[in-house]
């Protein structure tokens, strides 16, 4: 298995480690729910270290990531975020990611740790089409950057302490290239996967322990705490965020699942991958979709269940479920029939061959 540079830092510190994307992982600590709570309440730190990291720069950046992604890139201006996926030319999705634009001709990227090779696999190839040169007009960074997700309502407050720049006034998916806990270049982004605010932070390999060390001291007040994967999910599963293979994969487009808001149809200047074919897809309607599910009966749907009617017809499959530590309640999302998405419909989750009873409900399953 891979590791991070703050893998012997998890195992020192008594995490119950799990492979993850081919590296060894901190899952938890205390436990997922205590994790999960002092996140939503106050601050806890992800290692995501191993997650990917890419760059596009040149007279052919803006155009290559235009075409690759769904969403509208030039509605970015410098220091602004984006969420966005990858089309797979065949209507489903290669990945989801995160594009932040440094300059009208450089944008840095961060795909998801399991699909870093496939990524640039399938980006290459475009850039190459293009005229890029690899390793230098498109360059896969992953191995040069440590990662952090400080998240929480406190997170900010925490970590204003590391730096002379404004952070705490951040707004909401925009970044800062900042000399922070003494480290120069730090990128410094008010995104995450949780929901609960904060940042993400991006550190040279060789300066990771000690960003680790100043980030826990600064937080000590707030009695930060080390949070894994495990409360991760819970934690996104809350808000409704995507995961990929689960609510996205190769074979569902970003219209099925959810994530219209992102596909920029209407945008002239937006030529990209599988346009046409999801403005065809949406003109003709939907026949199934990814929703989110409440059980009313007792159970805890996992992915992989079978979603049926009351008559036992299956309908779908679960892609997510969990108990909601925030809610109380056991929810979960579902690609199922057009026909059985509209929120406040009963659906069943086939649990050991039991039909269990669920509502279909809006999304997010948590707003705080």
């Amino acid at each position: 298995m891979k590791t991070t540079p703050y893998t012997d830092l998890h195992i020192a510190l008594g995490a119950k480690m799990a492979e993850f994307a081919g590296y060894n992982m901190p899952i938890q600590y205390e436990g997922l729910q205590a994790e999960h709570h002092n996140v939503r309440n106050n601050v806890g730190v992800f290692d995501v270290s191993h997650m990917g990291e890419f760059r596009a720069k040149g007279p052919v950046a803006k155009k290559f990531m235009q075409y690759c992604t769904v969403n509208n890139v030039y509605d970015l201006v410098d220091g602004k975020v984006q969420y966005t996926c990858l089309p797979n030319g065949q209507g489903g999705i290669v990945d989801d990611m995160l594009v932040y634009r440094v300059s009208d001709d450089e944008y840095f990227m961060v795909p998801n740790a399991a699909n870093i090779d496939k990524d640039w696999a399938w980006m290459s190839q475009i850039a190459d089409k293009m005229g890029m040169k690899l390793g230098e007009d498109f360059v896969n960074e992953s191995e040069q950057w440590a990662q952090l997700a400080v998240q929480g309502p406190n997170a900010l407050k925490a970590m204003q302490k590391l730096t002379s720049a404004n952070v705490v006034d951040m707004e909401y998916y925009t970044f800062q290239i900042i000399e922070f806990a003494g480290v120069k270049d730090i990128i410094f982004s008010t995104t995450g996967y949780t929901g609960a605010g904060g940042c993400e932070i991006y550190i040279p390999v060789a300066e990771a322990k000690k960003v680790w060390d100043a980030v826990f001291e600064a937080g000590k007040e707030f009695d930060i705490k080390p949070a894994g994967l495990g409360c991760r999910d819970t934690l996104r599963l809350e808000k409704g965020f995507c995961l990929y293979g689960h609510e996205i994969d190769d074979t569902i487009s970003p219209i099925e699942a959810g994530l219209g808001w992102i596909t920029k149809l209407k945008a002239e200047e937006n030529v990209f991958i599988n346009k046409d074919l999801f403005i065809a897809q949406k003109e003709a309607g939907l026949k199934r979709k990814v929703v989110g599910f409440e059980m009313v009966d007792r159970g805890i749907a996992r992915g992989g269940y079978d979603v049926c009617d009351a008559e036992g017809n299956k309908i779908g499959e679960v892609r997510s479920g969990s108990p909601s530590p925030s809610t109380g309640k056991n929810i979960g999302t579902a690609l199922i029939c057009n026909c059985h998405a509209k929120v406040d419909t009963e659906i069943y989750i086939k649990i050991r061959e039991k039909l269990v009873k669920a509502v279909v409900v809006k999304m997010p399953f948590y707003a705080n």
